[in-house]
C-alpha cells in the first residue's frame, strides 16, 4: 500500500472514529426479512438510530431522513406510517422546561425481534427432538428385524418389512408387543406373520399394551378356564 493511499485510508478510519456509529446487534440483521420488514424500511429504522444516538436528533424530519436515503419524502412518510401501524416503531412525548418534545422509540423492533428469536429456538429444539426420536425409533425397528430374522432362520421378505413396519406405523404397536407377540408365536410353534398378526389384534381388542397388561389378560384367561 502507498504512502498516499495510506494516509488517505488512516483518514478515513480517523474520521469514522471520531464520528461515532450505532451497535446494530446480528439478530436485528438476521430477522428483519422474517419479521417482515423490507430492506427500506429496515435502512430506516437505521437511520433513526443513528440520528437519535449520534447525531442527537431523536425525531428527524421525514425531509431530513430522505436526504439520507437518497428517496422521496413521500416513500419515507410512507414507510414511517408503515413502521408506526406495525409496531415496529412509536413515538413519545417528553415535557422540557414546558415544551413537548417527540422522539422515536424503536423498542418494538428489538421486542419483535427478541420473540421471533425465542420462536426459532422453541422450533428448533422441537426438530431435534424429532430428529432424536426418529433416530431411536429406526434403531428400534432394526433391532425387530434382526430379531425376526433370528427367529425365522432367514433374512425378511420386502412384505415382511412392510408388515412390521405398519404394526409400528399405522397400527402404533409398541416394539414391546411386537417382541411379546413373535416370543408367543415361536412358543406355540406358530412362527408366520399372520399369526402373530392375529395376537397383536387380540390384544390391542383386550388393551393390552405392555409385558404387564399381558400378564394380567393371560391369568384372566386362565382362571375363566379353570
Amino acid at each position: 500500500m502507498s504512502d498516499h493511499i495510506w494516509k488517505a485510508y488512516a483518514h478515513g478510519m480517523n474520521v469514522m472514529l471520531s464520528e461515532g456509529g450505532i451497535y446494530v446487534h446480528s439478530l436485528l440483521l438476521n430477522s428483519y426479512h422474517a419479521l417482515g420488514l423490507s430492506h427500506a424500511e429496515a435502512m430506516l429504522l437505521l437511520h433513526i438510530m443513528q440520528s437519535s444516538t449520534v447525531d442527537q436528533h431523536p425525531f428527524p424530519t421525514p425531509e431530513q431522513l430522505s436526504a439520507v436515503m437518497g428517496v422521496s419524502v413521500n416513500e419515507v412518510t410512507r414507510l414511517l406510517q408503515q413502521l408506526l401501524n406495525t409496531g415496529f416503531l412509536s413515538i413519545e412525548q417528553d415535557t422540557m422546561n414546558d415544551i413537548i418534545v417527540e422522539r422515536y422509540n424503536w423498542s418494538g423492533w428489538y421486542m419483535k425481534a427478541s420473540s421471533w428469536h425465542a420462536q426459532m429456538r422453541r422450533e428448533n429444539k422441537q426438530a431435534d427432538r424429532q430428529k432424536l426420536r426418529a433416530v431411536k425409533q429406526e434403531a428400534d425397528a432394526s433391532k425387530l428385524f434382526h430379531m425376526f430374522e433370528q427367529e425365522f432362520g432367514r433374512p425378511l421378505s420386502p412384505m415382511e418389512y412392510e408388515t412390521i413396519s405398519g404394526w409400528i406405523d399405522n397400527d402404533r404397536y409398541t416394539d414391546e408387543l411386537i417382541t411379546l407377540a413373535l416370543k408367543e408365536a415361536v412358543f406355540a410353534g406358530k412362527l408366520s406373520f399372520r399369526y402373530i398378526d392375529r395376537i397383536l389384534i387380540d390384544w390391542a381388542r383386550h388393551r393390552v399394551h405392555n409385558a404387564e397388561e399381558l400378564k394380567q389378560y393371560q391369568s384372566q384367561f386362565f382362571n375363566k378356564n379353570l
